[in-house]
């Protein structure tokens, strides 16, 4: 890869170039209740804060360890019926027993959608799927 003129590559952190601590997600769900529900129950996310307006559930921010994510009631603006969670992947990492995650997330009534598998890079990988069709992969070192 060329030198910039700052005398970083296109990977390097340059002066004034994000330096990012953390990503958090916020997700658009058709019933944010369900959402909340699958998220704790299934995955073992807890409820940090409940955000309500005119009495009415609005959103949920969750975590996961230091992993945060908001999910938040679809308002129809852009119609019920679009799809949601296409194209992408959220991707957690963890230290924990992959295989024991996995049989966790079924005996909650979760389904993974591919795994657990051994990756390439040295990585042991489960995939599951959300309500709404938003896909996460979860991995851990391989042991």
């Amino acid at each position: 890869m060329a030198e910039q003129s700052n005398g970083t590559t296109g990977h390097g952190n340059a002066e004034g170039s994000l330096n990012a601590n953390t990503l958090e997600a916020s997700l658009t769900v058709n019933n944010v209740s369900k959402s909340i529900s699958w998220y704790t129950d299934v995955l073992g996310f807890k409820v940090d804060q409940r955000h309500e307006r005119d009495g009415k559930l609005r959103a949920a921010s969750l975590s996961a360890g230091s992993a945060r994510i908001v999910v938040g009631q679809d308002d129809g603006a852009k119609g019920f019926d679009r799809v949601k969670g296409q194209g992408f992947s959220l991707y957690l990492t963890t230290q924990q027993n992959i295989d024991e995650l996995a049989t966790q997330i079924r005996s909650r009534g979760g389904q993974l959608t591919a795994g657990p598998e051994d990756t390439p890079w040295g990585t042991r990988l489960i995939r599951v799927q959300d309500p709404d069709g938003f896909r996460f992969a979860i991995s851990s070192p391989r042991k």
